[in-house]
């Protein structure tokens, strides 16, 4: 594993430096005043031409210092975030992998029928389609850091139909009751990449049926107005703190040390969910459930339409 940089040494030399930059300014200014309020008047105008440069220049680097303690503790952050995705992906890669191995060496070695052998398949199945999306989520990293070439222009995607199909899909994987998925949604679509709205709907949902409570409850709302399209979906889990609210959009950026944290995942989803809104020039902030716990995650598209249901395109 990578090691932690601890920011207790880089905000210690910082505020050193600050200290001594500072008492240096006080004693050049106050120098440079006496000189020039006790010298004979002919030699004084050279103590304030002097007081006036050597402040700015005190000012420039004391203002290159902060900034410098900035710059260093966002990077040792992003070197926490990014040992922390090494981690999760190290974690997701290999607990798929040894379960595979295990039923095919039980199924190699020892004769497995019925049931059991329906289960062993069952089993190796998941690990396999957790293992397809874990590459996905990558690729689409990927895909987003690279400058669009598609040379097609962006569709209209009918999003409520995005909506219906990933929330299907997903509330088979997960084994959801039909009650515990609600959504309702208006027909209506946006101007878009449909790889791009399908990530974006994909992610939401797989975050608020991953961080949902026991039983978990998914709610997901598509409302439009003003030629904009509103999507809510919310769970009913513990929430999100409020300061970590614009944290949690960046990239790897997980809550708690990556080995005791229950729920699987690489910090990628909301960092890919607020790189396809700002790619869409839409917005997406997080707020919390009236009346219950929970989180609500609300995403506003602009570039919206109504459409008549059945003019979609097929998924």
């Amino acid at each position: 594993m990578f090691e932690r940089k601890s920011l207790k040494w880089p905000i210690l030399l910082a505020i050193f430096m600050i200290v001594v930059l500072v008492g240096l300014t006080v004693g050049w200014i106050l120098i440079n005043v006496f000189n020039a309020i006790y010298v004979p008047t002919q030699n004084r105008s050279i103590y304030w031409v002097l007081l006036s440069v050597g402040s700015i220049m005190f000012a420039f680097i004391l203002i290159g210092i902060i900034l410098y303690l900035i710059w260093i503790i966002q990077n040792i952050n992003l070197n926490r975030r990014q040992s922390n995705f090494i981690d999760a992906v190290t974690h997701e890669l290999k607990t798929p992998i040894a379960s595979l191995k295990l039923y095919l060496q039980t199924l190699h070695r020892h004769p497995v029928e019925g049931e059991k052998r329906i289960e062993f398949y069952r089993t190796m199945m998941e690990d396999v389609d957790r293992l397809e999306r874990l590459i996905n989520q990558l690729l689409d990293v990927a895909r987003l850091q690279q400058k669009q070439t598609d040379a097609s222009p962006p569709e209209w995607v009918a999003l409520d139909d995005v909506i219906q199909h990933y929330a299907q899909q997903l509330q088979e994987q997960h084994e959801l009751e039909a009650d515990q998925m609600q959504i309702r949604v208006v027909p209506c679509e946006v101007l878009a990449y449909k790889v791009d709205a399908e990530i974006l709907v994909r992610n939401l949902l797989e975050n608020a049926i991953k961080y949902a409570g026991s039983p978990p409850l998914v709610e997901i709302d598509l409302q439009f107005a003003d030629d904009s399209a509103t999507l809510a979906v919310t769970d009913n889990g513990l929430g999100v703190p409020r300061h970590l609210r614009r944290k949690i959009f960046q990239r790897f950026y997980r809550l708690g040390d990556e080995l005791e944290r229950k729920q699987p995942g690489t910090g990628l989803g909301l960092f890919l969910v607020r790189s396809i809104v700002q790619r869409l020039k839409g917005h997406v902030r997080v707020v919390d459930v009236p009346k219950q716990s929970g989180s609500r995650f609300v995403v506003t598209l602009p570039n919206a339409r109504l459409r008549k249901r059945g003019a979609a395109n097929d998924h």
